[in-house]
């Protein structure tokens, strides 16, 4: 009965995914999802869908369709209308079921959706970490590495030689020439690290619902690529005029005004790259939101540059999303495409939050 009971759970939880799935738009481009967030899992309301259970009646009501009453009667206590007044009860009322995901799940739920390919990290090999494998059996060591099948047979086969074995009470008593304890030694082994640097414009043009939508689009841009990477670290720069790094909370609350000149965050972007993230050894990817503004004066010549002779052959994937903005010129994403063509170099125009999900797909297509 407990594995019945435990298979029809499964399959209900099936239907739950299934639910999630075939509304997964829906739930990408809610911000109350990311902020229910946990340290690994994420909780996803899913309406309309109740769990099951059984429902008792009185035994002295009757059964179906018996006791007084015609045919268009309202059901109600003793035939009497309900009409929703009444003291306050103590019962549970019906709740809404709400599943609870990892965040690998969540990500093969995104994954399958967009059809998305998985990630082929480069440099894989070139970082190392030490781990311990074990290689062998030999007599002394500590008690945690204490074989207990290999004890075992040694204090059999003693007592076999011995005669002391008694099949009628087999009881094997190890003494300490029996230990034995599992040996080790330390060999490197290669993980894929990867480092992601978030960018955003920050001036006076970007408002509340575009930095909405970039704080939205970044977290699942975040869990596809974690979950195909052991270690990965994170950066946030924002810029209006000048280049700063910030803390994830800042990255997403700071309202700044003034003019714009995004050369500055691709600048400082390089150089955090340069001093501690060689591309030799990590996997780098750098994403940049802005609602296309620029300052004159050849900032964006600059930014050509910049993304030509440093930023471009150091990525692995540099993602250009422009955020539409009633401020905005939108000329940036423009200017990108008319000067720039390269296979790592993917541009995105989000005119609102249901182009995040087409937007997402855009960045993350390539399997870069």
């Amino acid at each position: 009965m407990i594995k019945r009971i435990e298979r029809d759970r499964r399959r209900f939880e099936d239907i739950v995914r299934g639910k999630i799935k075939q509304d997964l738009k829906r739930h990408l481009t809610r911000g109350e999802l990311i902020g229910r967030r946990g340290e690994e899992l994420v909780s996803i309301p899913v309406p309309q869908i109740e769990l099951p259970r059984f429902r008792y009646g009185r035994r002295d009501t009757g059964g179906v369709g018996q006791g007084p009453g015609d045919v268009g009667t309202p059901i109600g206590s003793d035939g009497d209308p309900v009409d929703g007044s009444g003291a306050a009860g103590d019962a549970p009322g019906h709740h809404i079921r709400e599943v609870e995901l990892t965040i690998q799940e969540l990500a093969e739920l995104m994954g399958e959706e967009l059809e998305l390919p998985r990630i082929q990290p480069k440099g894989a090999e070139s970082l190392t970490v030490p781990k311990n494998r074990f290689t062998g059996i030999k007599r002394a060591g500590p008690e945690s590495l204490r074989s207990f099948k290999r004890t075992y047979k040694e204090a059999l086969k003693r007592q076999l030689a011995s005669g002391s074995y008694n099949p009628r009470r087999p009881v094997i008593v190890p003494v300490r020439e029996d230990m034995r304890y599992r040996s080790f030694r330390e060999e490197p082994e290669a993980i894929a690290n990867a480092v992601i640097l978030y960018m955003m414009d920050v001036s006076g043009s970007m408002g509340n619902e575009q930095k909405e939508i970039v704080r939205i689009e970044s977290f699942w841009i975040d869990t596809w690529i974690r979950a195909h990477y052991d270690g990965l670290e994170t950066r946030y720069l924002i810029h209006d005029a000048a280049a700063r790094e910030v803390d994830r909370e800042t990255f997403y609350t700071t309202r700044e005004s003034g003019g714009t000149r995004i050369s500055s965050a691709y600048q400082l972007a390089a150089d955090i790259v340069q001093r501690e993230y060689p591309p030799q050894a990590w996997n780098v990817y750098f994403f940049h939101f802005s609602d296309g503004d620029n300052w004159g004066g050849g900032d964006d010549e600059k930014c050509f540059t910049l993304l030509h002779e440093r930023l471009l052959p150091d990525a692995n994937l540099f993602g250009y999303g422009q955020v539409e903005s009633r401020y905005g010129s939108g000329q940036f994403l423009h200017a990108l495409e008319s000067h720039l063509q390269a296979e790592n170099l993917v541009l995105s125009r989000i005119e609102e939050r249901d182009a995040i999900l087409r937007s997402i797909k855009d960045f993350l297509g390539k399997g870069k």
